[in-house]
């Protein structure tokens, strides 16, 4: 098999387990578990390869400054730990489709954050993408309206999903840098260890540590799922594609993710599957499309 072959296949992988990950949790949520609860199982069942790569990869590597902790720390919880728990406390409300749509707008608030602290133009290239992707989420939102009957829940589910994906487009955005300094692998692994270090913490606070081994058995495998194929996997998967196909197309295979989102939630969640959605879809990819043309 050829480069190419291989970091397509590599590249479906990662968009496979990103989709799924919503599906995961919507499954575990009926057993009774809450969102910090699930977050720090399935940052359990990751610690140990996170441990050994952040372990490989620093093991000849120069040693961090207290700015370079400092940053991965901040880095870390932005994105791992952040993004994770609103985007779990999102799902409670939300149905899995409309939750990847929001999700999957980070490169337009990256723009925006551009703009607004970074005193960056938007091409009208980039104002046509914008308004495409939040046309496309509207549709879905009215999808999730019209099943609920409750603006309210949708309202407070779509805002915790959004507030998740501004906090991945902040720690998009301060990566870039330390990735150069660090290299892929030991960044990822060292914000990976911070964001469980977060989590853990936020755990502790607000619930018994019982409740770590007093779930039901589905719960476990759902969050033992949730670490292999939807966070370890794809986050290597993605750096493999990266690296055979460059980030431009291994983006453009990702843009399958919120139609496989929603075409999961059809067949394991019962979720709609409506014109509206399929309209969103369109919209948001291209939308998402124009960004990265632009």
């Amino acid at each position: 098999m050829t480069d190419r072959r291989w970091g397509l296949l590599f590249a479906a992988i990662a968009a496979f387990g990103f989709s799924f990950k919503a599906i995961l949790v919507k499954l575990a949520y009926p057993h009774g578990v809450d969102a910090i609860t699930l977050l720090a199982l399935r940052m359990t069942f990751a610690l140990p390869v996170f441990l050994w790569v952040g372990f490989v990869s620093s093991r000849s590597a120069a040693a961090l400054t207290l700015r370079d902790w400092a940053s991965v720390a901040v880095l870390g919880m932005l994105g791992y730990y952040g993004a994770s728990i609103l985007d779990f406390l999102g799902l409670k409300y939300i149905s899995a489709g409309l939750e990847r749509l929001i999700l999957f707008t980070y490169p337009t608030i990256t723009l925006l954050l551009g703009l607004a602290f970074q005193g960056r133009s938007i091409s009208r290239r980039e104002w046509l993408a914008l308004g495409l992707c939040y046309l496309g989420i509207g549709a879905a939102f009215a999808h999730d309206v019209q099943v609920s009957g409750d603006p309210a829940v949708i309202w407070v589910g779509a805002g915790f999903v959004f507030a998740s994906s501004v906090s991945y487009a902040l720690y998009l955005s301060g990566s870039a840098g330390m990735i150069a300094r660090l290299g892929a692998a030991r960044f990822t692994a060292l914000a990976m260890l911070a964001s469980t270090a977060a989590t853990f913490g936020h755990f502790a606070a607000t619930q018994p540590m019982e409740a770590l081994v007093a779930q039901a058995w589905p719960v476990y495998a759902l969050g033992l799922a949730m670490a292999i194929f939807s966070t370890v996997l794809p986050v290597f998967a993605q750096s493999a594609a990266i690296r055979r196909l460059g980030s431009g197309q291994a983006a453009l295979v990702g843009m399958v993710g919120p139609l496989l989102t929603i075409v999961f939630a059809w067949l394991l969640l019962g979720e709609g599957f409506s014109a509206a959605q399929m309209l969103g879809v369109v919209l948001v990819v291209t939308g998402i499309v124009l960004v990265g043309r632009g």
